[in-house]
């Protein structure tokens, strides 16, 4: 496993992200200017930059984060979110997305195949419908109504990878190792998308009006069984939104968040006075003292409150999270952590 200057070493190959605009975490985290917007990992860094460009001209915090979102959604190098994620063990890629806004409106969807980009649909299932999340063959049905384009996402390199694993057909995740797979042979920086581990964006804006919302989407565990859905789309889990206090998200095996509703747990936290850090770290130790076994896998929280303060934590070394205000925009922090 990668410690932290190995991490912080990987990280700036190929990038000066860690540069003269970088800034470190402590146990009481950072704080940053309003408008402001965090991310999970280090693709979080040009997501960031595409929110950026909505809350920078005054925009409203959700359309920065659905527009951060798609990024990763995009890029065909990353594996672990969007159109080029890993498939299930039967070569389907399905998809995973939630939103939420400073209303506590929310839409989500999951299992959802051949759509490039769940987080549009997620967010005109909270705009166009009644409801918070579509599955499935329904959600697919919706966003193909909603004149989304029916694609295959199954991308060679993802194929080639997929018919590898097949030779063994194990799935055993490993902490953080998507650090040392991803971008190993492209050199793109980035730390989530190996082919032993998955991880999702989450992101989280506050806007100049001093609004919060959220974002969170994912390809979800590779070779998962088929129709297994983690956190990301689940409200409360993954991703959880509450203008009065703050916002939160998740990365990692789900499945742990699920059973705590992670985000939902961090945002009622810092109701409760803790700082966005400090209650990131007491809901990763919640986690571990109900299942210590959890130790040997990932889990990390990000947060932020109605003042700009940032905080996360994360079980294992490895975990990084990026930010973006008005005094920089390639920020990237590793995540305080227990192990």
């Amino acid at each position: 496993m990668l410690n932290r200057r190995g991490l912080i070493g990987a990280s700036m190959a190929g990038s000066a992200l860690l540069g003269a605009g970088a800034a470190s975490a402590d146990e009481t985290g950072t704080r940053l200017s309003k408008p402001c917007v965090i991310s999970t990992w280090d693709f979080g860094v040009p997501a960031n930059q595409a929110a950026w460009a909505v809350l920078s001209k005054g925009g409203r915090a959700l359309d920065a984060v659905e527009a951060g979102a798609r990024i990763p959604e995009q890029d065909l190098k990353n594996h672990s979110v969007g159109r080029a994620g890993y498939p299930d063990r039967d070569g389907h890629v399905s998809l995973d997305a939630s939103i939420m806004d400073e209303r506590g409106n929310c839409g989500a969807v999951a299992a959802l195949e051949h759509i490039a980009h769940p987080i549009s649909v997620a967010r005109a299932v909270m705009e166009k419908t009644p409801h918070v999340l579509l599955v499935g063959a329904g959600a697919l049905q919706f966003a193909q109504e909603q004149g989304f384009p029916r694609e295959e996402l199954l991308t060679p390199e993802s194929r080639a990878a997929w018919e590898a694993w097949r030779k063994d057909a194990k799935y055993q995740p490993k902490a953080n190792s998507e650090v040392g797979d991803y971008g190993k042979t492209s050199g793109q920086l980035g730390a989530p998308g190996g082919k032993g581990n998955h991880d999702t964006i989450g992101m989280l804006a506050l806007d100049a009006q001093g609004d919060l919302a959220g974002a969170c989407t994912t390809s979800g565990m590779a070779w998962k069984l088929r129709g297994r859905v983690g956190d990301s789309p689940i409200i409360g889990a993954g991703l959880y939104v509450d203008n009065e206090v703050g916002a939160a998200t998740s990365t990692g095996v789900g499945e742990e968040v699920i059973r705590n509703v992670g985000s939902f747990l961090v945002v009622e936290l810092m109701r409760q006075g803790r700082s966005p850090q400090e209650a990131c770290k007491e809901a990763v130790a919640r986690i571990l003292k109900k299942k210590p076994a959890a130790k040997d896998i990932q889990v990390g929280f990000l947060a932020i409150n109605k003042q700009g303060e940032v905080g996360a934590w994360a079980i294992q070394k490895g975990f990084t999270y990026a930010l973006c205000d008005a005094a920089s925009q390639d920020r990237l922090l590793p995540g305080p952590s227990f192990y």
